[in-house]
């Protein structure tokens, strides 16, 4: 796309986000990972109208409700939304981020046109089973069970881990169609329906406080035959290509929405500055300008990945380094500012504490997971090194 049209691109998304984008969201990307989505909310009229527009999903195409731009145009409007503190209130979800993805890579046109608009709308929120009790990193060794009888599916088992069940309306599940397999085949993928009485979920207690996981328990649940997502037995390609767009999207190129302050800015409220208005610990604004070049770099590397792409639509292997980059890049920035802030960094509650400081401590330790969720970092090393390096296998897998 021509630079002149690209421009008339961003003078239109910028009128119509002037236009829609409510004001007393400005910078508040985190309710929308709150899940803050009551009918009356400014919140929920944003979601609504982004929705109607198709820019929840602004590169799926318009014929399931997306917003059918190009990558370019994407782009721009992830700026024009950025620029104003506008962002995207379902850019956490896992329909977006995952399960419209799959579904549009491997689903039927029945199943595109039932699930992918209310995904766009964001009147419906998915779950992904995968992790069992005794199948975490090896997943194939998953053992929930679905049993073909006739007219559905009967499924009997246990995920756990499973973000977000106890709100779902739907899950993406891996499911053993066939235990006489190979146990990387033998297994399907379902979009089975969360609300019915044969599926039990039981939050998991974690140490930041609210969790969004849980235990989640099918007894005698049922799907209908046409809930099969892509080939029998053929499963484990559609869950890792899942998997891929999971860690696309924890790449930190997750969309618009308020850029972290910086580090500097931040120390600069905690610690002793020079003559010059510089941090005074040597060692300490060393590190910090190390973890400012790091994020820097890591984001000069999302641009030219997603140049490099040049319009292809599967995610490639590219996700794997840049989760682990994202992840060591962000652990290191959280552990920082913890050493930054000292005592106040010890904040549960209290009116010692402000509101920042105790919701970054429950932040610190929510993101301790960063480097298992979506495939630990040991899983990205092993992809890293046989797939893009074609080092030998030495883990012993299938």
């Amino acid at each position: 796309m021509g630079e002149t049209n690209l421009e008339d691109f961003r003078q239109e998304a910028r009128d119509w986000l002037a236009a829609n984008f409510p004001p007393s969201l400005k910078g508040h990307a985190m309710l929308a990972m709150m899940g803050v989505t009551r009918d009356d909310s400014d919140i929920a009229k944003w979601r609504r109208a982004l929705g109607k527009k198709g820019w929840t999903a602004p590169t799926w195409p318009k014929q399931y409700g997306g917003g059918g731009l190009s990558v370019p145009q994407s782009r721009v409007l992830q700026e024009e939304m950025r620029r104003i503190g506008a962002f995207q209130p379902l850019g956490f979800g896992m329909g977006i981020t995952m399960i419209g993805p799959t579904i549009l890579d491997y689903g039927t046109e029945e199943q595109k046109g039932r699930h992918i608009p209310p995904i766009v709308m964001g009147e419906v929120q998915w779950c992904v089973g995968y992790s069992e009790p005794n199948a975490g990193s090896d997943l194939a060794s998953l053992q929930l069970k679905a049993v073909d009888e006739g007219d559905h599916w009967r499924l009997n088992g246990q995920k756990t881990w499973t973000s977000g069940a106890q709100y779902s309306d739907w899950c993406g599940l891996l499911t053993r169609t066939d235990p006489k397999a190979k146990k990387h085949e033998g297994i399907s993928f379902l979009l089975v329906n969360m609300r019915q009485p044969g599926i039990e979920t039981r939050p998991i207690a974690l140490i930041a406080g609210a969790s969004p996981f849980c235990e989640t328990f099918f007894t005698d649940a049922t799907a209908p035959k046409d809930a099969l997502l892509g080939e029998l037995n053929v499963g484990w390609t559609v869950g890792k290509r899942l998997l891929q767009h999971e860690r696309a999207s924890q790449t930190g190129a997750g969309g618009p929405g308020r850029r972290p302050q910086p580090l500097f800015e931040i120390a600069k409220k905690y610690v002793a500055v020079d003559a010059q208005g510089r941090i005074a610990d040597r060692d300490l604004r060393s590190r910090i300008t190390a973890n400012t070049m790091a994020a820097h770099a890591h984001e000069l590397t999302l641009a030219r990945a997603a140049a490099e792409a040049k319009g292809n639509q599967s995610p490639g292997h590219a996700p794997s380094i840049l989760k682990n980059s994202a992840t060591a890049m962000l652990q290191t920035r959280a552990e920082l500012t913890i050493e930054i802030m000292g005592a106040q960094a010890m904040g549960w509650e209290g009116q010692g504490f402000s509101q920042d400081e105790i919701e970054f401590v429950r932040g610190w330790l929510s993101g301790k997971a960063m480097s298992i969720y979506g495939g630990s970092r040991e899983i990205q090393w092993n992809i890293i090194s046989k797939r893009i390096l074609g080092l030998p296998d030495t883990t012993g897998s299938a």
